[in-house]
């Protein structure tokens, strides 16, 4: 029986499964989203979550403990540059499991797990709009210049009125 055991050993030893884990983790950040089968994924989901949770405090204590999981120096670069900018601000549910049918093979249940805000498709247009808020200001600024000499012709005189009036 296996009541409260809830760690899915998915048919592997030990060392097999935390290397499979950790070299899947390194792919999912290096390449932001890869296919697997469900059960690998929802394993995998619990593996690397945590871990980017510690990556978004730049620490050497936070450093060695994700290398101790991923054991990839480059992919620890990655997640404390990278992925730790993106993610920030969100207080969790840094990956997302999308299903995409049965393997030909075998027929295994096949899943794309990806990092949430590395998705353009989904994200794409809630950061464009915020990029493009900051690009009509620029063009604001550029008609506000265009109409910045009118104005300088016109502030000599106010200025001078301003004086006339100042002098009453």
């Amino acid at each position: 029986m296996r009541h409260g055991k809830k760690f899915n050993h998915l048919s592997r030893q030990t060392g097999h499964r935390k290397s499979m884990l950790a070299n899947m983790a390194c792919s999912l950040i290096e390449h932001k989203r890869i296919n697997t089968t469900v059960a690998k994924a929802k394993a995998l989901k619990q593996f690397v979550e945590p871990l980017i949770t510690k990556s978004k405090e730049d620490t050497t204590h936070n450093r060695r403990i994700v290398f101790a999981y991923l054991r990839n120096k480059y992919g620890v670069t990655e997640l404390f540059r990278e992925v730790a900018a993106k993610v920030g601000d969100r207080p969790g549910g840094y990956t997302r499991i999308i299903k995409v049918g049965n393997r030909l093979g075998d027929n295994a249940d096949m899943a794309m797990i990806e990092l949430v805000d590395f998705n353009e498709i989904y994200n794409g247009g809630k950061k464009e709009e915020k990029k493009a808020k900051s690009r009509r200001g620029g063009k604001a600024k550029k008609s506000e210049t265009e109409t910045a000499p009118a104005t300088e012709t016109s502030a000599p005189e106010a200025s001078a009125e301003e004086t006339t009036e100042t002098a009453e």
